[in-house]
């Protein structure tokens, strides 16, 4: 089991600004979702990652699906969802989410995982199968897969993504300079690697990162550069919020405007679609990327 430190600060807690406010989840497609994800034994990022637009996505009859169970061998200093080690993987689980996405009737469905270090492809077969699965049900449902760090694996990445899912993402998350203290057990030329791999193969590619964290503007226009030069499509900027207090505290809410900014900018650098807000998430809106 790994166990996150908990990170003391001597200045009181930052209080959330107006702009960060989320509305309740309701509505009777929200309990449609909640009552299928339930029902079939799935596990959502929504959930696991305290996900702030989880009503908003529910209700209108979307959500991320995270297969592989919800243990993650990782400890990011960032990440709600639980850390330790994982049991066996279910061999039944891309069945369960090919009838819960057709059930649905959704027109593009998310799909992430947790990492899974201690298999030896990484999960990449049940990978492949989910996304087959949600093909041979739904064959008009386009589909993202948000993929972890395969740890330079390239032949896992390859079983992963040629499954016939339209869009591959892979976050990087944070800043080059921030690496060991947001995502300590990753690399961040590997992850700009894994990226320029999965464009050669022909996929559209996209990935996300969270500010917030003590970054700089000029480190931001940075990794948008990084992200570009390795065959980046789509970026998607977000703040970081803290989902307990065992995780790293926000340094910085980061107003609207500079949202606004980083998405100007980034289309001017070239990527063909920046999702930049407070509550943007990696998956937020991902039918607009495809």
């Amino acid at each position: 089991m790994f166990d996150l430190p908990i990170i003391e600060s001597k200045e009181p807690r930052r209080k959330k600004p107006d702009w960060l406010r989320v509305k309740l989840p309701i509505g009777e497609k929200y309990r449609k979702v909640r009552s299928l994800v339930e029902e079939y034994k799935l596990h959502t990022i929504c959930q696991s990652g305290h996900c702030p637009n989880m009503g908003e996505c529910w209700g209108a009859g979307t959500a991320t699906f995270m297969i592989l169970g919800n243990t993650c061998t990782r400890s990011c200093s960032f990440c709600a969802v639980k850390t330790g080690r994982p049991s066996e993987f279910d061999e039944e689980e891309p069945k369960r989410v090919g009838e819960a996405i057709h059930l649905m009737g959704v027109k593009h469905a998310v799909i992430t995982s947790v990492n899974r270090d201690e298999l030896k492809d990484r999960g990449a077969s049940i990978w492949h199968e989910t996304v087959k699965e949600v093909k041979r049900l739904s064959p008009q449902t386009t589909i993202e897969t948000l993929i972890p760090d395969v740890r330079g694996n390239w032949e896992a990445l390859e079983v992963m993504i040629n499954a016939g899912q339209e869009v591959v993402s892979h976050n990087m998350e944070t800043v080059k300079r921030l690496y060991r203290k947001v995502r300590p057990q990753a690399k961040y030329a590997r992850s700009l690697e894994q990226i320029q791999r999965t464009k050669d193969f022909g996929k559209r590619t996209k990935s996300g990162i969270m500010v917030g964290l003590g970054e700089t503007q000029e480190e931001v226009f940075e990794i948008m550069d990084d992200l570009l030069a390795h065959g980046c499509d789509v970026l998607t900027i977000g703040q970081y919020l803290q989902p307990t207090k065992m995780h790293l505290e926000v340094a910085e809410y980061v107003h609207p405007d500079i949202f606004q900014k980083y998405k100007e900018v980034g289309m001017e650098k070239g990527f063909d679609f920046v999702e930049s807000a407070p509550l943007v998430r990696s998956s937020y809106h991902a039918e607009r990327h495809i």
